[in-house]
């Protein structure tokens, strides 16, 4: 009996899931609830999948409304009609029309209009499927309506919203902080009944135990609707079905491809791999997954023609299929990829292929997939209430003061001391955490259906401007549909940014193949490089922590930096085992204390769980699971689906199987804590592989093309560090750099043999449309000759001429900044703004008489720090008090155990916590010789030391040695004083 039912999927309106409303219809005993979610579909799919799930009959629609004015309510009869529903509300919320007094001829559907707006619009004529509807309020105007003689044309349409008070103050506070206004001023018209609310079904007959006939009609329209979707674990995939339009051609074709790429990679003996091909396509053939690889291969084939480089991840690079398509550049063989995790008989889901483009290629490889194939939309994902952001909205709805509300998002607060707004505020905070707050789009994934993607739901159009549906990736996967994960990533853009700065800066090197990393492997340079961790700028290996993990496993070789790939990973690291897997690396004979079978399953990494396929093999092999089980257990680690039945049952199959081995209860929970820990947060074998390959690509670049790979790395926005800690590292490789110049910069860094000149784009306050002026009138009428050139050609404010003439820009012509600023006003400063620029004949300019100035080096470098954010010179030479010790990185390794007192300028800091919960601190800096220096900063020194951003600090502390890896324990450390501005000195 309740047609118009709402979850917090209506957005900042509902308040709660719809798994509740379907516990609360069974408290209830309310048998058929219909989901109508305000301009919404989200929740439909799990509704109708928990649905069934507890024996009840679900009804899924929407409630079409104008912000909170209801226009009239659309059930779906069937799958048809649902579908129509979706593409009707889909083509409003992408158009951001509004919805019309009557709806549209829908086929297969129910639509409802409230009784209040077919009176108030006069409506006569009804289609068969149009009807009125009658809530419990409404029950009192009936008798004085003229809708009343419509009997048969008459429902119930009992709003659902709330299930008691305190979700009603939550609906409240929703609307509030969707209107931006104070509570106190919420509007009435923008706030619900405190009616709607489900009632026993004998409550509903009792009120309209008078109008028997509008019971009857709406039990008769609920028997009329009838929506099902397939969840099972046997389910057909809904993603498209075939690639060429025909099965059969299809697994020719893909056979095809594969054969005429094996010889090039397998040039020497085939055998191995001829039969790891057909034992993979026979699977792929059973689990028709044929269709989804080819569509793979032909976004990765459409990329290479047009030139852009790309990185198959995923536990689609453990397949040889996708080696040989193109897709991965991992060879399974050479490192024994598990093929179980790639694909097995008992799993359901395709294998993940996570296809990496270069940031500024991404777009037009999206572009190239919705033109390609005909049901295609992004996914959607749903971004929650978390604690900072609902404390700061319901500060701002109960009219807190900034700071108040500053202090109760930090959590700085006594909760003894709080006043009532604020108490409020946390009280309902937690309500309302973790509802949606708005819907979003995935960072990556697409959908490429067999049918159009409003059969599962209504889309929306972000600023992206492509269509996005209405659920997450975990419902996706429960109705079959599987995601195509298409990311941007910078490290490409560095690499092809190399390649091209090579051919411009060094013209007479051969044509370069990067790809040929079977060469690179073997390079003892790039050996030496990783040893040491000179890695700055290199893909996924420059952090500070993988720095660290490089020299603690003295990583020299391919396969020890696809282990240490994903040993950083948080979960490895979490469970205590990337310390165990170091020791162990360090100690042969420590291997010896891993547990036998689990010694057995992952000889190559000492026992240790390190990889994601793993799980599969520990579960499998340790605990005698099945492999569908192991793959339910693998994926269940993280997100949504660790809460579902079917984890809960595998995780206790895991213990009592583990019992049943005879396994010691402790043994067996602390192999179950390693799989628990990190598990979600493992990477494939083959995922690590991938990231490995363009690792060695990055570093073959730095080995032997430094400068243009670091001019590259600053044209794709850095990586980990700072711009100038970048630039910092071009000068110890060699370069000289330079600030802008307006005859040798463009918005990009540019080289020249050793020479850097650093783009327009660094500074701040240069606005972008003269940057492109000053570029383009060079690149037409060749170099400036002087200032007075340079104004006449380019159309300029006296405020942004004097932010080139500060950072040295003219340095070229010879004179002093000073007296070139006075020539620039003295020329230019008359007329406001750029109109000077515009005359009809050039003027002729008055010769002046201008004081011989002279700019010193420490002048220099403080308009430096002020326009670009840094300066070129040492930071060093700025100190107020010069250093009282010459200790550098290079001293550590002779100073260990012992204390050191030494200087650093600030590259990087990140703050950690204890297991305790106590703050600590890791630091990395750059002495004054220009090397690398890492710190750890303790929970009780941090807590009376802290860092003050980025600057000199000296550091006292003892030297430690962990594995070969030296870093400082500080005991004091201080911010040093640089010297005062000597622009503005008297």
């Amino acid at each position: 009996m309740y047609l118009n039912c709402h979850t917090y999927y209506s957005l900042r309106f509902g308040t709660f899931s719809e798994v509740e409303l379907l516990e609360l219809a069974r408290e209830n005993h309310v048998t058929q609830p219909a989901l109508t979610d305000i301009n919404n579909t989200s929740a439909c799919l799990n509704f109708i999948r928990k649905a069934e799930q507890m024996g009840m009959k679900p009804v899924v629609g929407v409630d079409f409304r104008n912000g909170t004015d209801q226009q009239f309510v659309g059930i779906a009869k069937n799958n048809e009609g649902y579908t129509g529903l979706n593409t009707f509300l889909s083509g409003h919320l992408r158009e951001d029309k509004a919805f019309p007094r009557r709806a549209p001829s829908i086929p297969h559907t129910i639509i409802i209009y409230p009784l209040e707006k077919t009176e108030a619009h006069q409506f006569q004529d009804f289609r068969d499927n149009e009807y009125i509807g009658v809530s419990v309020n409404d029950l009192r105007k009936l008798p004085l309506s003229a809708c009343r003689h419509l009997k048969d044309k008459l429902v119930v349409l009992q709003p659902v919203t709330f299930r008691n008070k305190s979700d009603f103050n939550a609906h409240k506070l929703l609307r509030a902080i969707d209107n931006n206004t104070l509570l106190s001023k919420l509007s009435p018209g923008e706030v619900a009944s405190e009616d709607e609310k489900m009632y026993p079904p004998e409550n509903l007959y009792r009120a309209f135990g008078e109008y028997h006939f509008i019971l009857e009609n709406t039990a008769r329209l609920m028997k009329e609707c009838h929506i099902t979707f397939d969840f099972s674990a046997a389910k057909q995939s809904s993603n498209q079905q075939t690639y060429t339009g025909d099965k059969a051609r299809d697994e020719e074709y893909l056979l095809e491809l594969c054969m005429k790429n094996i010889r090039y990679r397998y040039p020497d003996d085939q055998k191995m791999a001829l039969e790891r091909l057909h034992r993979e396509l026979e699977l792929i053939k059973q689990k028709d997954f044929i269709s989804y690889f080819l569509i793979n291969y032909d976004i990765v084939d459409y990329a290479k023609q047009k030139g852009y480089f790309h990185v198959g991840r995923g536990s689609g690079a453990n397949s040889i299929v996708a080696y040989l398509l193109g897709i991965t550049d991992v060879d399974p063989l050479e490192l024994d990829l598990y093929f179980e995790r790639f694909i097995n008989l008992f799993r359901s889901t395709p294998p993940d292929f996570d296809l990496d483009f270069s940031w500024r290629d991404r777009d037009d490889v999206t572009r190239y997939i919705f033109e390609r194939f005909p049901n295609v939309a992004l996914l959607g994902t749903y971004v929650t209430f978390n604690y900072k952001g609902v404390v700061r909205a319901l500060g701002k709805v109960f009219g807190l003061p900034k700071e108040d509300i500053d202090r109760l998002s930090a959590g700085n607060y006594d909760p003894y001391k709080l006043d009532q707004p604020s108490q409020l505020v946390l009280k309902y905070g937690k309500l309302l955490q973790g509802m949606p707050s708005h819907i979003s789009v995935h960072a990556s994934g697409i959908l490429i259906s067999e049918v159009p993607l409003n059969t599962f739901s209504a889309t929306f159009l972000p600023p992206k401007g492509y269509a996005t549906v209405q659920f997450d990736m975990h419902i996706a996967e429960d109705v079959g549909l599987y995601k195509f994960d298409i990311l941007g990533q910078r490290g490409l853009a560095k690499i092809k940014e190399t390649l091209e700065i090579i051919r411009y800066n060094r013209p007479e090197e051969p044509p370069l193949d990067i790809h040929d990393v079977n060469r690179f492997k073997k390079d003892p340079k790039i050996h030496s490089m990783l040893e040491s961790a000179q890695c700055m700028g290199c893909f996924y290996v420059e952090s500070p922590a993988m720095r660290m993990l490089l020299q603690k496993l003295q990583v020299d070789n391919y396969l020890g930096l696809v282990a240490a790939s994903s040993i950083i990973r948080p979960g490895v690291a979490k469970s205590g085992m990337m310390r165990e897997y170091i020791l162990r690396h360090q100690d042969p004979e420590r291997v010896q204390q891993a547990h036998p079978v689990l010694l057995k399953i992952m000889p190559e990494t000492y026992g240790v769980m390190v990889y994601q396929e793993d799980v599969i093999k520990v579960t499998h092999h340790f605990a005698g699971l099945t492999l569908a089980e192991a793959d339910v257990l693998r994926r269940g680690m993280s997100g949504k689906f660790r809460s579902r039945s079917e984890f809960r049952t595998v995780e206790e199959k895991f213990v009592a199987n583990c019992r049943q081995k005879g396994y010691d209860d402790e043994v067996t929970l602390e192999v179950w804590k390693q799989i628990e820990s990190f598990a979600g947060y493992a990477f494939a074998k083959g995922h690590s592989a991938s990231y490995a390959i363009e690792s060695y690509q990055s570093l073959f670049l730095r080995a032997y093309y430094p400068l243009e790979f670091m001019v590259a790395v600053l044209n794709n926005g850095g990586g980990f560090y700072r711009p100038e800690i970048y630039i910092h590292e071009a000068r110890m490789l060699g370069a000289t750099v330079h600030v802008p110049c307006i005859n040798r910069s463009r918005m990009e860094n540019r080289i020249s043999g050793n020479d850097i000149y650093l783009g327009f784009g660094y500074l701040k306050e240069l606005e972008e449309r003269v940057c492109y002026r000053v570029v383009q009138e060079r690149d037409k009428n060749g170099s400036f000759a002087s200032l007075e050139d340079f104004i006449d050609r380019v159309a300029i404010s006296i405020e942004q001429l004097a932010i080139l003439i500060r950072i040295g820009a003219f340095r070229f012509t010879g004179t002093d900044k000073y007296e070139l600023l006075w020539q620039a006003h003295l020329r230019q400063g008359v007329v406001p703004g750029e109109e000077s620029q515009y005359r009809m004949f050039r003027m002729q300019q008055k010769e002046f008489d201008v004081p011989v100035l002279q700019t010193t080096e420490l002048e220099a470098a403080f308009d430096q720090l002020e326009l670009l954010g840094f300066c070129l010179s040492s930071p060093f030479e700025l100190l107020q008090e010069r250093s009282k010790s010459n200790k550098g990185a290079q001293d550590l390794k002779y100073c260990e155990g012992k204390y050191i007192d030494i200087y650093g300028y600030l590259v990087a800091v990140k703050k950690t916590q204890t297991h305790k919960g106590e703050e600590m601190f890791f630091g990395t800096f750059i002495d004054h010789y220009g090397e690398v220096f890492d710190v750890v900063v303790f929970p009780p020194v941090a807590r009376r030391n802290r860092f003050r951003g980025k600057g000199i600090y000296r550091l006292y502390g003892k030297v430690a040695n962990e594995f070969g890896f030296f870093s400082i324990e500080v005991v004091k450390m201080k911010k040093e004083d640089y010297i005062s501005d000597p622009r503005f000195e008297s």
